[in-house]
């Protein structure tokens, strides 16, 4: 993959050095020397099963924060990293990458590839080039191919077979070889310059398609007097990836955004801490001026895949019913000056939100749906 952005870098470098006489001469000579030595850079791919921990933390302003190290065996000098396993929906320029360890590790370049592999995008690259298109021949009694130049995508497909220029010929297409520079999912691709060695590698980037949200079940005993509470998170992972046995948290507030851009928390990535938390649901701590929540076990967190978890439980808490009726005299007049009437009666449940009462978090917004027992 790196060779590939290395064939585009080179043939930039040759068009800008070819001037007239001995200097274009000369600077030619040192661009086909720069290329032997980028063509020799050294390779090598990363992906999930390099993973030794990640961090998700989802704010409910549909991004999160993805952390997570990867242990691997880098050889010594330069080298092209190929980071798979990545968020599709990742910013790029949010990407940060450093070295757990004593030995160095300095990023010379980054770039982030999303050409993806598709029937459409294959079509495209071999615009200019030779295919086979196979076709049912009914007196064979099989398939037949013959060659055709790809001439135009545009709109249709448009191709030269024999003598013939046509579109949108039937048949199946079949292509040689994928194109150096379509890949089946984005990478980052960083030039690297390492020691040699076995390291941990940390990277951090944020994310856009991911939230979460909470909603809440109150079921009233049938005095009325008590009630059992469930909170629920609900998340959803639309983001290109999935990660397993993740560490997740979860930050409720509004995170200042700049205009036009996705939200840049510079504190999430250096100062978010794990709460000490049991190994069933969430605890909930003050982080700046927003709440954290952490969960105390690993989850696995799929994409495209709406996951509900626990946030909390209780089954003993008192409650006091209200009936509420505003009292301003304004609420009850018409603009001619008569009195309105049958106006309705607003119904409030409270209860205290303490650790006596099996919860004391602070509580993210969310609906709360009221049921009741029966006598039955």
């Amino acid at each position: 993959m790196w060779n590939r952005a290395l064939v585009g870098l080179i043939g930039t470098a040759t068009v800008a050095a070819s001037g007239g006489g001995m200097e274009g001469s000369g600077a030619r000579a040192g661009v086909v020397a720069e290329a032997q030595s980028l063509a020799d850079t050294t390779v090598m791919a990363s992906g999930a099963e390099d993973r030794r921990t990640v961090s998700i933390t989802v704010y409910n302003q549909n991004f999160g924060l993805v952390r997570e190290i990867r242990r691997m065996r880098l050889p010594g000098g330069t080298i092209a990293l190929e980071y798979g396993d990545v968020a599709a929906t990742l910013q790029p320029e949010t990407v940060h990458i450093r070295a757990l360890g004593s030995r160095d590790l300095h990023v010379l370049e980054q770039n982030y590839r999303y050409d993806l592999l598709s029937p459409q995008k294959l079509l495209e690259k071999y615009v200019g080039r030779t295919v086979t298109v196979y076709r049912h021949d009914p007196e064979a009694g099989r398939e037949v191919g013959v060659p055709a130049d790809v001439l135009s995508v545009n709109g249709g497909t448009v191709l030269r077979i024999g003598d013939e220029i046509t579109f949108n010929y039937p048949g199946r297409f079949a292509f040689p070889e994928v194109p150096d520079n379509l890949i089946p999912e984005p990478t980052l691709v960083w030039m690297l310059d390492t020691e040699s060695g076995e390291q941990d590698v940390e990277v951090s980037y944020l994310t856009q398609d991911m939230t979460w949200k909470s909603d809440y079940v109150l079921v009233l005993a049938d005095d009325e007097r008590s009630a059992g509470m469930t909170g629920w998170v609900t998340l959803n992972n639309r983001s290109g990836t999935g990660f397993e046995n993740a560490e997740l948290k979860l930050v409720a507030g509004d995170v200042q955004r700049v205009s036009g851009q996705m939200a840049q928390p510079q504190f999430a990535a250096d100062m978010l801490r794990a709460a000490e938390a049991d190994s069933r649901g969430f605890t909930e701590e003050g982080f700046f001026e927003y709440h954290l929540y952490t969960l105390g076990r690993p989850t696995d967190l799929q994409n495209n895949e709406q996951k509900q978890v626990t946030l909390l439980e209780s089954e003993r808490l008192s409650t006091t019913k209200r009936l509420v009726f505003p009292g301003a005299p304004y609420y009850y007049r018409s603009q001619y000056g008569e009195v309105a009437s049958n106006q309705k009666v607003s119904t409030f449940i409270e209860f205290d939100n303490s650790e006596d009462a099996g919860m004391g978090m602070a509580l993210p917004a969310g609906i709360v749906r009221v049921y009741k027992r029966n006598s039955s």
